[in-house]
């Protein structure tokens, strides 16, 4: 085997390796501090690890509903702040139509019940974090998810 060929070998394996890296971000690139709500329409969905996603078509004027910081959301194992979260969401600054919504793994999703994406022209609501900085991407890594009248803590499973 010729070194040209072992060199394109382990370049499309490191290269494939590494692919999936890109697309997941940890907690840390999400500004905690500032929970922001987005509600909207699925367009796409995503039900894979590293963790499920949903596309979300978010109508212009979104506004905070008035029972937003009231909601109850079922307990989970991580020690969140559920009510001062809720309290202190707003709605994002940035005005996209589209938000990549960035869920659970799906191993939690199941220990929720959530066992498939939501379907296709779902309404959903989330409660989570944009990025840090000034970044290009409309994209929000969820805390708090209402689907169908349900309530989902997501940084834990159920407690």
């Amino acid at each position: 085997m010729e070194r040209r060929d072992v060199l394109l070998g382990m370049a499309l394996v490191a290269g494939g390796w590494s692919r999936p890296g890109w697309a997941h971000h940890g907690w840390s690139g999400f500004d905690q501090d500032r929970p922001l709500y987005v509600a909207g329409r699925v367009v796409d969905a995503r039900w894979r690890n590293p963790h499920a996603e949903l596309v979300l078509e978010v109508p212009e004027g979104l506004t905070l509903p008035a029972d937003l910081a009231q909601r109850p959301v079922p307990p989970q194992t991580a020690p969140v702040d559920v009510a001062g979260v809720l309290a202190r969401a707003v709605v994002p600054a940035r005005r996209d139509a589209r938000w990549e919504i960035e869920l659970a793994p799906l191993f939690r999703l199941n220990q929720w019940g959530l066992t498939a994406a939501p379907e296709l022209g779902a309404h959903v609501e989330v409660v989570g974090y944009g990025l840090k900085g000034e970044r290009a991407e409309a994209l929000l890594r969820a805390e708090f998810l209402f689907l169908s009248g349900k309530a989902y803590g997501l940084r834990s499973a159920p407690a």
